[in-house]
């Protein structure tokens, strides 16, 4: 057992419940944001902004991307086909290809448009040398919670 007799923080001091508190506040204002403009879900956002990027994703891939299960984005994929945004063919052995529509492209432009407005108005409230620091800090926190996870993962009795 760790020696507990330094001082504790308090959850509100955590960084994982900063971290948590921030990713929430981005992820409300940006969902508010997409549905108002776009009338798209976040999740739908999501699946539209990362096949915009790699066309060539497949349903697995995309919902691994998007950090979902594979039945909630056939959900998702299953509205924009609906919607019009993307296609589904057949693709090789049993898989899907999805391509996104010309309104879908049209749709993911405007998208792609608003998260670089909502991404340069973060970056411009902080000075440059500071966001430097703070993108090398964030790639480091990166990389040690997912070897944090990794570690967990294995630790779990389901692995």
């Amino acid at each position: 057992m760790r020696n507990r007799k330094q001082t504790q923080k308090t959850i509100s001091q955590l960084l994982t419940h900063r971290l948590t508190a921030l990713s929430g506040a981005l992820t409300r204002s940006a969902g508010l944001r997409y549905r108002r403009e776009f009338d798209v879900s976040l999740g739908e956002w999501s699946a539209l902004g990362l096949l915009g990027q790699d066309p060539q994703l497949t349903v697995n891939r995309l919902a691994a991307r998007a950090g979902v299960d594979k039945a909630q984005m056939s959900r998702i994929l299953s509205k924009l086909v609906e919607r019009g945004y993307i296609e589904r063919e057949p693709g090789a052995r049993r898989s899907t290809r999805l391509t996104l529509t010309a309104s879908g492209k049209d749709i993911y432009a405007g998208l792609l448009g608003a998260a670089n407005e909502r991404d340069a108005e973060l970056h411009g409230s902080i000075e440059p040398a500071k966001m430097q620091i703070f993108e090398e800090v964030l790639e480091q926190l990166t990389a040690r919670a997912r070897e944090i996870e990794a570690t967990e993962m294995d630790q779990s009795p389901e692995s």
